[in-house]
């Protein structure tokens, strides 16, 4: 095989795949040591962690880094508190390896089954994310996968020294340093490369803006599950309860509104606008957002500047959010096909009819009815963590966490029987 990019880049992905067959065939309890021994290390280097993560802080405000950004990519002790807990809570998870799906005996007396098997090596180019770095380490190394890590620039600092963690963390426990790799030194060269790495990397997972997405989709040689950029809508129908509308909203949109479920765009049944509106929107205000309203919804709310077509398709990870008032549940449902990226979607009613039809017609990977957008994510749906959240429709779907992460084999078992 030719050279990927340098000798000690293949021999990094070389040493990927080595190590990936010595976890293929881990017991739960070593790879459970090893998770325990990666939280107690995060604990321990807060502040090695905090100092490095400062310094990507420092350039990202330097170079221009939008707030959204810098809020993904700020790790605090209780940030890293909080990803020690959730890899404690992988811990506590059903190993998927070796689960059996399904099983059968065939007439001739050979058995069949069908079970859970590691990927092998899962490669991962994301931005601005340190928290992805640890998450995607631990759920890789509970379902047996080694992994190779492509970070970004803009957080190197903290995904160096969250790697130094997990590989001491590894070595302590007997495991190879090697099943968790950065290579983020290699700059972007790097990230080209492991995208043409078929042969040392089984699936590549990308995590971050719709660009970067959409061009590891296009330009990689090796498999990937996509997960993609969040433009979320709510609706709001003629029946919706008024303070479910204004907390659901409000939650959705201010929670926290770096995350790629965080609420962009509000649509409103005209029937219910005038009653809804004032108070949704006022909230959305007094907490700072900006208001990019149709003229309906200004007709209304005049604390609010003109809507553009282009604020439909706009994933803003800021204090914005578009709103238009749409003539039903239909025009709600034609306007989430036209501009969504199949993320999430929530509709706040009740009326059963108006939820039944709107989790059958519209088609993201999580569609809800009265509940906050922001509950999409592997840790609120029990996952302890998440690789990311897949908008495609092949192998999966939503917050990906064990299962999602693993392939299956067929293990056939006879006694001598031959083909007729």
């Amino acid at each position: 095989m030719a050279s990927l990019l340098t000798p000690e880049f293949d021999a990094q992905l070389a040493s990927a795949r080595v190590s990936s067959f010595a976890l293929a065939t881990l017991t739960t309890s070593v790879k459970n040591a090893a998770l325990e021994a990666i939280a107690t290390g995060l604990e321990a280097s807060v502040a090695v962690i905090v100092a490095e993560n400062a310094k990507d802080i420092s350039n990202g405000d330097k170079n221009g880094l939008s707030a959204g950004l810098q809020d993904r990519l700020l790790l605090t002790e209780a940030r890293i508190q909080g990803l020690a807990d959730a890899v404690r809570d992988i811990v506590k998870l059903t190993d998927p390896v070796g689960q059996v799906i399904r099983g059968m005996d065939m007439p001739n007396g050979v058995h069949l089954s069908e079970v859970r098997v590691p990927f092998g090596v899962v490669g991962a180019i994301y931005e601005a994310r340190p928290n992805v770095t640890v998450d995607i380490a631990a759920l890789a190394l509970k379902s047996g996968n080694a992994v190779v890590l492509r970070g970004g620039t803009a957080a190197e600092n903290s995904n160096r020294a969250l790697v130094q963690v997990i590989q001491d963390a590894l070595a302590s426990v007997g495991l190879p340093r090697d099943a968790v790799q950065t290579i983020d030194s290699y700059g972007r060269d790097g990230a080209k490369a492991l995208m043409a790495a078929r042969g040392f990397v089984d699936v590549l997972i990308p995590r971050g803006s719709s660009d970067l997405i959409n061009t590891v989709v296009m330009e990689s040689k090796v498999p990937v599950i996509e997960t993609g950029a969040g433009v979320v809508h709510v609706v709001l129908d003629e029946s919706a309860n008024l303070e479910w509308a204004v907390d659901i909203v409000h939650n959705s949109k201010t929670q926290r509104v770096s995350v790629c479920n965080a609420l962009e765009t509000l649509l409103v049944v005209e029937s219910a606008a005038a009653r809804v509106l004032p108070s949704v929107l006022q909230k959305l205000r007094d907490s700072g957002v900006t208001i990019h309203a149709c003229e309906k919804t200004r007709a209304i709310f005049a604390d609010s500047v003109p809507v553009t077509d282009d604020d439909f398709g706009q994933e803003y990870y800021s204090l914005d959010i578009a709103v238009k008032v749409v003539a039903d549940i239909d025009e709600a449902i034609a306007h989430i096909r036209r501009y969504s990226t199949h993320h999430t979607e929530s509709i706040v009613t009740n009326d059963v009819a108006n939820a039944e039809k709107f989790l059958a017609e519209v088609d993201s990977a999580v569609v809800m009815v009265n509940a906050s957008t922001r509950f999409t994510d592997g840790g609120e749906f029990g996952f302890g963590a998440e690789v990311g959240i897949s908008t495609q429709k092949l192998h999966a779907r939503g917050p990906m966490g064990l299962q999602e992460i693993t392939s299956t084999k067929w293990l056939v078992r006879g006694a001598g029987q031959i083909r007729k």
